[in-house]
Formats: C-alpha cells, structure tokens, sequence
C-alpha cells in the first residue's frame, strides 16, 4: 500500500503505472479505494463526458463509498445544472458541492470580470478563486491522498503526456479514462443508455463556465473552444 503522508508522497510511480495500465478503468477505482479507502475520492464537472466516470462508481461495489466532489464556480450554463440534477436522481448519486469563499458578485467586485480581459493571468486567478483553491480546501479537509477524474490523454497537450497515476500539488492524482478515445465514451454512454449533455446538440464538445465555452466551429473544436483560445486548462490538472 502507498504511504498516506501526502505533504511526503513518493511512491515508485512507475510501478504503480505498469501495474495500471492492464486494469480496466474500474479495476483503477477499485485499486484506488483499495489503497486509500476513505482518503480516495473522485471530481466530475457534470460536462459533456463526466457521465462515464460517475456511471462506473454509481454501478460497482463502491457506490456511497467514494467521494464525489462537484466543483461549481457559480458560472455553469443553465443546462449544465440541469444535466447534474437530471444524472444526480438517475444514478442516486451523493455528491459534495465546492464553491468558492468568494461569491460570483464580492469577486466581480474586487478584480473585475477575469474571463474578459483575454490575459492568461486574470484566468489563472479566476481559476485559482473558483475552481483550485476551492479542491484544495475540501481534498485537505477530507485529507484526501487520492483524487481520480475523468481527464483523457486527447484533449491537451497536457493530458497527452499524463500518466494513470501521478502527483499534482502534493497529491496523487488517478486518470481511470486517461486512454479512452471519442468513440469508447461515445458508444459507452449508449450502451448504458447515459444522457447527452443538452449542450451536446448544440454543438459543444467540451464544456465548462458559459463565459468560456463555446461550441465546435471556426476551426476550433475540443478544448481549443475553451478560455476564448488563451489556454487548454483550467490548472485543476497541472502543477503550475
């Protein structure tokens, strides 16, 4: 078993990688809370793909033993809420919402609407006050030492340099769906007859605050459509 001391964490990362790689991704949540048991927990966004990951622990022998954290910046589409709602009551999901200490206005207030300014600095505060800090808290809190999330190796240049396991701030960080393509999520959430974010229809592939999403188009499409083309992530998944 990994040792827990996350302020300390250095396990054989490569091992551990080695030995994922043949799990199938539910084989890896199960790993995880068998490692970690109460100190493992999950992150979904309620986006266009999280319905995979949460249908996975909602199905399996871990159902009510994982955390799941849903960090709501306060910014989310009207659908995006709607959709959680709609996938909380289907799969009799517990989730803890993560907000800000900061409401949307006192932020607006002291630095101005950050998303606007097209300045990779104003979006790293924006992210750090709704959506870093925010995880940070509650993963302290809860002294979690291990967070899984739906990210996938095609979406960033980022991701694509992932490893299943690895640490981000001081925490291991698992990525069940790491290599999953567009057509294993695809035909996953009709075999299990998920429904479709209702942005899907609209032409978004990816979404996140309705100020920074926007649909397929123009030469964009993925994670290009995010942040207005500033960035590709949010800093949730890097270690800067």
């Amino acid at each position: 078993m990994i040792k827990k001391k996350h302020k300390e964490v250095d396990p054989d990362l490569r091992e551990h990688n080695q030995k994922l790689q043949d799990m199938t991704s539910q084989e890896m949540l199960l790993w995880g809370y068998e490692q970690f048991d109460n100190e493992f927990a999950i992150t979904t966004s309620f986006g266009i793909q999280s319905s995979v990951l949460l249908k996975m622990v909602s199905e399996s022998c871990l159902q009510k033993k994982i955390k799941i954290f849903w960090i709501d910046t306060g910014y989310l589409p009207a659908e995006t809420y709607q959709y959680a709602e709609k996938l909380i009551n289907d799969l009799s999901l517990q989730i803890e919402v993560l907000q800000s200490e900061l409401s949307p206005a006192r932020m607006e207030s002291l630095y101005g609407k950050l998303w606007e300014t097209n300045k990779a600095s104003d979006l790293d505060m924006y992210h750090k006050i709704r959506k870093i800090k925010p995880l940070e808290n509650n993963l302290e809190k809860h002294n979690i030492q291990c967070w899984a999330s739906g990210v996938r190796s095609s979406q960033t240049q980022n991701r694509n340099k992932m490893k299943f396991l690895d640490v981000i701030r001081e925490r291991l960080s698992l990525r069940p769906l790491l290599n999953w393509t567009n057509k294993d999520i695809f035909y996953y959430m009709k075999e299990n007859n998920l429904p479709d974010h209702p942005l899907f229809a609209k032409g978004y592939s990816t979404v996140g605050d309705w100020h920074s999403s926007s649909p397929d188009g123009m030469g964009k499409q993925g994670r290009d459509t995010r942040f207005r083309g500033v960035k590709q992530e949010c800093g949730l998944h890097t270690n800067n």
